[in-house]
């Protein structure tokens, strides 16, 4: 059975210069503030060459991803290459790059399931998983936005 490969390529705008995007991105002690659905999380010596994360992900589906990222290559600022295995295996970039007053990410990974039974599932409920995938993708910037770049009350003199 040959695995069905899930291709991403998304790209968010942020209201934030390059350095704090970066400063947000390897505060990994927050994740699991940030994402509900990341059930367990061993960020092993921060977004560096060599470090390995182990993650345990909950898509709004009957199934729990567990996986690794292996990070390959990391320029501070600019851009990560990961390897990733376990549930799942395939390869993922972020490239960080100054749009304007802001910065853009853009995320392009091709995944696809080791597992045997998520492999089956790929199969037969291809649009269900790729619902799944995309509902991590989405939320997942979404939940960054609002709760690692919190907007302060204002104030009003009364």
């Amino acid at each position: 059975m040959r695995p069905i490969t899930f291709h991403s390529d998304r790209s968010w705008r942020f209201d934030v210069g390059r350095d704090r995007l970066w400063d947000r991105i390897t505060t990994t002690d927050e994740y699991t503030q940030w994402w509900p659905w990341l059930q367990a999380f061993e960020p092993d010596g921060g977004v560096v060459p060599g470090q390995r994360w182990t993650c345990t992900v909950a898509p709004p589906l009957p199934y729990r991803v567990r996986f690794e990222v292996h990070f390959v290559d990391v320029v501070p600022g600019h851009h990560v290459e990961s390897t990733v295995s376990g549930d799942i295996g395939g390869h993922a970039r972020l490239t960080i790059d100054d749009d304007g007053d802001g910065t853009r990410a853009r995320l392009v990974s091709d995944l696809h399931p080791t597992n045997r039974l998520l492999r089956g599932f790929g199969l037969v409920a291809r649009p269900l998983v790729e619902y799944g995938h995309n509902w991590i993708l989405d939320e997942g910037r979404r939940q960054f936005a609002e709760r690692a770049f919190p907007i302060p009350p204002t104030t009003t003199e009364g």
